[in-house]
């Protein structure tokens, strides 16, 4: 504790002492000057101003060296700690990148992956809807082949029928030519016998 207190004196006090000699020197530099006004030497005044700076000089030298060093060792230690603090922020920086380049690789690989699965559900849906497509144009063949096949079945039926009806028509109308009112009465008759069952037969199928 003392001694930072004496420290912190000597410190305080190099001004004041730097100050004073100072004033001194100009002082005497000013009476120098002053007297040279009588007795004029030139050499002795030349000298003497040297002197006189050669002291300044020294006692700024010897006063000022360590404060002098001293900026000059803080400057270079807040330099350094600048650059120090700068390489910080550049390798933050570097990390930065890089992790900003390995998360672009990253994005890239799933943009290619997501495109790729999105280009294989494109295609698996196109397949499933060919295969819908063809399924159901077979199933709209065999319906319509169906449905020829029940309309010409039915077609040939009607024709078949109307066939018959025709040759019934003409044979009918040919034994109407061919036959007389008399034989067609005999033929009725006979016709009813055949159909009418006897007494007996009837009896018979009472029993």
């Amino acid at each position: 504790m003392s001694e930072s207190r004496f420290f912190l004196r000597s410190r305080s006090a190099r001004p004041l002492g730097l100050s004073f000699i100072v004033f001194f020197l100009f002082t005497a530099i000013a009476n120098a000057a002053g007297g040279g006004d009588a007795d004029h030497d030139p050499v002795r005044e030349t000298i003497w101003q040297a002197v006189n700076l050669v002291i300044i000089l020294s006692v700024l030298v010897y006063f000022g060296r360590k404060p002098v060093a001293e900026f000059f060792a803080s400057r270079r230690d807040g330099i350094q700690s600048e650059l120090s603090e700068a390489a910080d922020l550049l390798s933050q920086a570097e990390q930065r990148n890089a992790e900003l380049q390995r998360r672009l690789v990253d994005l890239s690989s799933e943009v290619e992956e997501i495109g790729e699965g999105a280009g294989r559900r494109a295609e698996e849906e196109a397949e499933r809807i060919l295969t819908d497509a063809r399924a159901t144009a077979e199933r709209i063949r065999r319906d319509a082949k169906a449905a020829v096949d029940q309309e010409l079945r039915r077609a040939q039926a009607e024709l078949r029928e109307e066939a018959a009806d025709l040759a019934l028509e003409i044979a009918s109308r040919k034994l109407s030519d061919e036959v007389g009112a008399a034989d067609r009465d005999r033929l009725m008759d006979e016709f009813i016998t055949r159909v009418e069952p006897s007494p007996g037969s009837s009896e018979g199928a009472d029993r």
